[in-house]
């Protein structure tokens, strides 16, 4: 399970060294081989493609000229690309990626239970900030039992 948050650097190449911990559970888990994307631009999902192969899988159940699915398959693909971790656990984010969602020096890496999103501090904080965790939030945890 990926979780918490591990600050880490984008260098000039548009290299992100992914920290240690993570590094080592996505090794062990599920070899080197990665997605690389983004719904909006804001941030970057790494996605261990053995994860991402399930939602593809899932996906294409829905019909193929599904608004949605093209949405979703439109930008995923505009962002993404497949990749590998090196042996020391990095990789190159996509340049027009990397404009976008602004991944420069010191970024926030979260685990997000079977992926990782990294995010420029000052976007994460900001939308912290604006979306703060309320009674609604709380209701819909209840709802699941959580």
């Amino acid at each position: 399970m990926l979780r918490g948050n591990h600050p880490a650097r984008v260098d000039e190449k548009g290299r992100l060294k992914i920290p240690s911990s993570f590094f080592q559970l996505i090794e062990t888990n599920y070899g080197s081989d990665i997605f690389v994307t983004s719904l909006k631009g804001d941030n970057v999902r790494i996605y261990p493609m053995e994860v991402w192969t399930d939602f593809e899988r899932k996906l294409a159940e829905m019909p193929e000229f599904h608004p949605t699915k093209q949405k979703l398959l439109k930008r995923v693909h505009f962002f993404g690309q497949a990749n590998a971790l090196d042996r020391q656990g990095r990789l190159v984010i996509p340049t027009q990626l990397r404009e976008r969602a602004r991944m420069v020096g010191t970024v926030a890496v979260l685990g997000m239970q079977n992926r990782l999103d990294v995010w420029n501090l000052e976007l994460l904080a900001g939308q912290i900030e604006d979306e703060p965790f309320d009674e609604a939030d709380e209701q819909a945890m209840a709802d699941f039992k959580i």
